[in-house]
């Protein structure tokens, strides 16, 4: 019941944000391709590293257990993708492999170090219920300096993706640099019926829609400049997409939480039944016992 309750208002945050976490990636969309000058980028964290030597990885995943598999499904995830991305991008590959390091929201995140041996730099707290962008700025802020300060040659988020509450898909997205060439498919995408999640159809409505060069053609007149206007509105961006990946993990969070305590409330009555049935044949048969002797007792004294 405090999960389904938790659950609620998650689901009602996570809806709330996905239209405006839609609409920003949109309008940086537009102006990032409105400021380039002749195919280069006018902003560092627009701009692609030739050579990928560390990645930062932000792991979203729950302070507590008794949600099934939702924190091992997204560990499990971020580890096949850093094995899959760790070949070397330098020539020669002789240099080594690319480095991971991880920046965890959420006790369980610990895991990675545990199990998988990686280095984690940074732990921040995680709240049950997150309700405003403030909460995630000191971690948009930490990875925007060290990125922009070349500690990091890409930064990737790890959450999981709520669809509905019987579906939880964990994802791992790239939060910096930003790619223009590349759409999101499906955070920030708001369906038309929330209870049965997104679709395909609807996604690729959604984005002909939205994020169609073809339909929005605009020319941008830039005040002071592109490199300012882009300054204040990427950073703003990064904080809405970390914040939606947060609501999302939250609101998959409380409903693999809420799924696993009524399968464990299912299972614990079907426990009680079985051992209901086991006590009440154990009670026959010793009642039945008892009948017996006395009986064999009473014909012998009839005897």
């Amino acid at each position: 019941m405090v999960a389904a309750a938790k659950m609620r208002r998650a689901i009602e945050a996570v809806l709330k944000t996905r239209t405006y976490a839609n609409l920003s990636w949109e309008t940086v969309l537009h102006l990032s391709s409105a400021s380039s000058d002749n195919g280069k980028e006018l902003h560092q964290l627009l701009a692609k590293r030739e050579e990928i030597k560390k990645v930062g990885i932000v792991l979203i995943t729950s302070n507590r257990g008794l949600c099934g598999g939702f924190n091992t499904a997204i560990i499990n995830k971020v580890h096949q993708s850093v094995k899959l991305h760790s070949q070397p991008t330098s020539t020669p590959p002789e240099e080594g492999n690319v480095e991971h390091e991880f920046i965890i929201i959420g006790k369980k995140g610990r895991a990675v170090r545990k199990y998988y041996d990686y280095e984690i730099v940074a732990e921040f707290s995680k709240l049950d219920i997150v309700s405003e962008v403030s909460e995630v700025i000191p971690i948009a802020k930490m990875i925007i300096d060290d990125y922009l300060g070349g500690k990091y040659d890409k930064i990737m988020v790890a959450y999981t993706d709520y669809v509905n509450a019987g579906k939880q898909i964990p994802r791992v997205k790239q939060l910096l640099p930003i790619d223009i060439t590349a759409q999101d498919e499906y955070l920030g995408v708001v369906g038309e019926d929330t209870k049965v999640g997104l679709d395909k159809k609807y996604v690729e409505i959604k984005k002909g829609k939205h994020l169609s060069d073809e339909q929005y053609i605009y020319e941008y007149t830039f005040e002071p400049s592109p490199l300012e206007v882009l300054d204040e509105m990427i950073p703003r961006l990064i904080e809405v997409q970390l914040f939606q990946a947060l609501l999302e993990a939250n609101a998959s969070e409380h409903s693999a939480r809420m799924t696993a305590m009524h399968q464990a409330t299912e299972a614990a009555g079907d426990l009680v039944n079985e051992l209901t049935l086991f006590y009440n044949k154990a009670r026959q048969a010793s009642i039945t016992a008892e009948i017996a002797e006395i009986s064999a007792g009473a014909n012998a004294l009839a005897e």
